[in-house]
């Protein structure tokens, strides 16, 4: 049902591989022996990653520059997860969220989160199951988020996007079951990486204590992996909070949002 953990020829695609979760999967595996696919835009940054790991541990390591949210992108990966040497495991790491409103985005902006966030996954997913599926054998991991829980930040569509991923790696691994492959929803919380930074969110204020290391929540996502879990949310304290989404009355959860970066006040309309 997983990846065979005794093979030496065990390959694995990570997207999003240069920061954050994306690039703790690749130390984690690489130093579990698998060979590694590293996907990502900077090609500078995949190289040096590369070049390290493989320098490191001695893994063979491949590298693809794609934009995963154009198709020409999407289509550089489907091909090498179709042909070439086999993949075992997809970490579809990669994503964007944006720093402003939906009632001052752009149709161009919004288009992009969904192309990167959920058409990308989709189509990856798709790529890699086929094979996967005739081999009876492989696992695909789909990074999702606790935000997708529930609309925790008003005014932006990141959560709607994460809601997606979360919904569709627990169908699709229903239905990829039967066939040995496990497919899985990574729902981390917040998590210390490059992504806010990259997108201009100012954290500053979120606490200390919510905050996790991609190292941990790659370590409970692997765990889940072989437990069979279709969803995976790392750490006691956003297991609470998933509880809390799922259950909680709507009207109170939304009077106690605390996440604003897609809020607008009433002036600025």
């Amino acid at each position: 049902m997983t990846p065979d953990p005794t093979s030496t020829e065990r390959r694995a695609l990570v997207t999003g591989a240069t920061a954050g979760i994306g690039a703790a999967f690749a130390r984690r595996l690489a130093a579990d022996g698998w060979h590694l696919v590293l996907v990502a835009r900077d090609a500078a940054r995949l190289d040096e990653l590369a070049a390290d790991l493989a320098g490191r541990h001695g893994r063979e390591v491949e590298t693809v520059s794609a934009d995963l949210s154009t198709d020409d992108g999407c289509a550089a990966v489907e091909a090498r997860l179709t042909g070439g040497s086999p993949i075992e495991l997809l970490v579809n790491n990669a994503g964007i969220s944006l720093n402003k409103p939906f009632l001052r985005s752009t149709a161009e902006d919004e288009a992009r989160l969904l192309r990167l966030n959920v058409h990308a996954v989709m189509r990856l997913t798709l790529a890699a199951l086929t094979p996967m599926t005739e081999r009876r054998h492989g696992a695909v991991i789909n990074v999702s988020s606790v935000a997708g829980f529930g609309a925790v930040m008003p005014g932006s569509t990141y959560s709607a996007s994460k809601a997606w991923v979360t919904n569709f790696s627990e169908s699709v691994g229903q239905s990829a079951r039967p066939f040995g492959v496990r497919v899985m929803a990574l729902c981390p919380g917040y998590t210390r990486t490059e992504f806010h930074e990259r997108a201009g969110i100012n954290m500053s204020k979120t606490p200390e204590w919510m905050w996790l290391r991609a190292e941990d929540v790659v370590d409970e996502a692997l765990r889940d992996l072989r437990k069979g879990k279709l969803v995976s949310v790392p750490a006691w304290k956003y297991k609470l909070a998933v509880a809390g989404l799922r259950h909680a009355p709507k009207r109170l959860l939304h009077a106690v949002a605390r996440d604003t970066r897609g809020r607008i006040g009433r002036d600025e309309r």
